[in-house]
C-alpha cells in the first residue's frame, strides 16, 4: 500500500544574515566580536544583549548600527 505524498506549503525564502559581514541595516548584537543577531529595533537589540549579559556576565556584548556603523557596549549590571 502507497503512503500518500505529503505536500508542503511552498516556504519563504529565508533572508541569510552572514556573521562576518556587517550588516546594511537594523541593529545586530556582536558578541565578543562575531556579529550574531539582528534586530528591527535598538530598544529590541538592547534588550537581548542584557538578558545575554545577564546570563553571561564575562561576554562581551555591543548594539551594531548599521546606520551610523557604530557599536555602544552593553553595561552590566544595567545603569539605574
Amino acid at each position: 500500500m502507497k503512503k500518500p505524498k505529503i505536500e508542503a506549503e511552498e516556504q519563504q525564502p529565508r533572508k541569510i544574515i552572514r556573521a562576518d559581514k556587517a550588516p546594511t541595516e537594523g541593529y545586530s548584537l556582536v558578541v565578543d566580536g562575531h556579529f550574531k543577531s539582528h534586530h528591527d529595533t535598538v530598544e529590541a537589540a538592547e534588550e537581548a544583549g542584557m538578558a545575554l549579559k545577564n546570563r553571561y556576565q564575562m561576554l562581551q556584548v555591543q548594539v551594531y548600527d548599521a546606520a551610523t556603523k557604530t557599536r555602544s557596549m552593553i553595561e552590566w549590571p544595567a545603569p539605574v
